[in-house]
């Protein structure tokens, strides 16, 4: 049996474009002697729809797309992914599921089990979980077909569920396995991907096809790095990360690799290099699936503009950002020349527009009811905020989309101003945190300086008031990052945090901040995530919430 993976990159509810990339690697299949070729979860109408779902001609729209992939089944079998409505009055309306498609019509759907509800999953809001399990025969093969989560509940000291599809698929003794996955990227997802499906293959013996989806979703990104493993639980394959691919494979090549001995066939997992490349990614398809070509921002000559602008410039081209710098009177020259010799270096067209006059003139309209104060957050912020109003204006004079230029470490703890710096369409490096930066900016100078060595050397700073650094009202990066990641990715609180080693009162008050910014956090851009607990969907904090632990 010659079995194909197709690892692509779908548009959310583009019934037109998604039909048609499955069916045209179904005529390549076809014409390739493929017997079955595999498509990933939800391929139909992208993943995750979200409320699409409550619509009921968007279920009708991905039954046709369904229907006419089916049409294209004459001589090959077809595993695709798309909603499936429940006919029993019991339960959710729908089904997430897997459509075995042979000889021109809907030969089989299987339900997926597990359905997951945490982090950045929310399914069962909108599906039921399939309760019955019983391979696929197909020319004299037995196919445990699995959707996505149904095969992450082995090899684990905390099952999530109570139940697991394979411990009863594996008594019908299933020839192989194939997964069809929606599994969106963290730096560290490619890893745990490898155990779980070898923690299967350890326990029920049997190959694994496991397809997953490449692209971008706004705030999600899937990697791809679609798998095979042979009996033995050795990767026979890892497909390419952060883009469409395209594999055959025959099942008794694949059957003959377990009586072997080889090493895994898989790709290098540099976690910053893996993190640039998903945010290049998380640009491209943000752009694109919006029907946007350009990009603006604000160039401050410190180290976050500064990779925003290399990131927006890998996924866009040079010709389609626009940078532009808002220097005060508090800008230094050595931001200015930085940010002049960093738009040589990429070759992009650079622009300055001072703020001097627009914060004057807010100066003296609030003259007389800040007569006698002394100058404060509220004169540094005003700076900001005209920054955002300009920006914004040639965002809609010249249809350019804002990116946001705000780091992790900066909206953990409110060093942003709203209406301001945390202005945008997108936030491009909000799940990174400051240390992160520098490292990907060391990264993106591997091969030589692109970012200036400046930038990354000189001192944080807002630039806002004379001689300011980050560190007069923050914690040096290299201490706060390793707070905040004990406390948003592994939810410690500050007593465990406390006994690492690190102050007492240091942590409870960075632990304060994030929490009473909680509100700040509510309005900004989504998120790109590249970590396994970023800012937005997936981490669900109350705004008034006074809970330290």
């Amino acid at each position: 049996m010659r079995i194909a993976l197709a690892q692509q990159d779908y548009h959310i509810g583009n019934f037109e474009e998604n039909g048609r990339k499955i069916i045209e690697a179904v005529h390549k299949a076809k014409a390739n002697g493929v017997d079955l070729i595999v498509f990933p979860e939800l391929a139909v109408c992208g993943y995750p729809p979200r409320d699409f779902l409550e619509f009921n001609d968007f279920i009708r729209l991905c039954n046709e797309v369904v229907d006419s992939i089916a049409k294209e089944t004459q001589g090959i079998a077809v595993v695709v992914g798309s909603p499936a409505i429940n006919t029993k009055p019991e339960g959710k309306d729908l089904f997430n599921a897997a459509y075995f498609l042979l000889d021109g019509k809907i030969e089989r759907v299987v339900h997926k089990a597990l359905l997951p509800t945490y982090d950045v999953f929310d399914e069962y809001r909108y599906f039921e979980p399939g309760k019955e399990f019983n391979v696929i025969e197909y020319q004299g093969k037995k196919i445990a077909l699995t959707v996505c989560e149904d095969l992450w509940n082995v090899g684990n000291e905390n099952p999530l569920y109570m139940a697991c599809p394979m411990d009863v698929l594996t008594h019908q003794q299933p020839d192989f396995i194939v997964n069809i996955s929606a599994s969106p990227f963290d730096y560290r997802h490619a890893e745990d991907r490898i155990r779980v499906l070898k923690a299967n293959t350890n326990l029920y013996k049997v190959p694994i096809f496991y397809v997953n989806h490449v692209g971008a979703q706004t705030e999600l990104i899937f990697d791809g790095g679609s798998l095979v493993l042979d009996a033995n639980g050795r990767v026979v394959e890892e497909l390419p990360y952060f883009e469409e691919a395209y594999r055959e494979y025959e099942l008794d090549d694949l059957i003959a690799s377990a009586q072997t001995s080889q090493p895994d066939n898989v790709q290098p997992k540099n976690k910053i290099g893996l993190m640039h490349n998903a945010l290049v990614l998380g640009i491209k398809d943000y752009f694109r699936k919006l029907g946007f070509k350009q990009a603006i921002l604000g160039l401050s000559g410190g180290i976050d503009s500064a990779l925003v602008l290399v990131l927006a410039v890998e996924a866009l081209g040079p010709e389609n950002v626009w940078p532009i710098m808002l220097p005060s009177r508090f800008s230094s020259d050595h931001s200015i020349n930085d940010s002049i010799a960093l738009c040589q270096n990429i070759g992009v067209k650079v622009d300055k527009i001072s703020i001097e006059e627009p914060f004057e003139a807010f100066l003296g309209v609030l003259g007389e009811h800040f007569k006698g104060l002394p100058f404060n957050l509220a004169e540094e912020n005003m700076q900001a905020r005209s920054r955002a109003v300009i920006l914004m204006a040639m965002s809609n004079k010249f249809g350019h989309i804002l990116l946001n230029t705000s780091n992790k470490s900066e909206a953990a703890v409110g060093y942003g101003t709203l209406y301001g710096d945390m202005c945008g369409g997108i936030s491009v490096i909000g799940d990174v945190y400051k240390t992160e930066v520098f490292q990907m900016c060391e990264y993106i100078n591997r091969n030589g300086e692109i970012i200036p060595r400046n930038i990354i050397t000189k001192p944080p700073s807002a630039e806002l008031r004379p001689d300011q650094k980050d560190s007069d009202s923050l914690p040096e990066y290299d201490i706060l990052d390793q707070v905040l990641y004990q406390y948003i990715e592994h939810r410690k609180v500050p007593k465990e945090i406390v006994a690492m080693g690190f102050d007492e009162a240091l942590v409870k008050r960075i632990l304060r901040l994030v929490n009473i910014n909680e509100y700040k956090r509510y309005q900004t851009p989504p998120i790109l995530r590249v970590s396994p607990k970023a800012f937005g969907v997936g981490r669900r904090m109350p705004i008034v919430g006074k809970y330290l632990g």
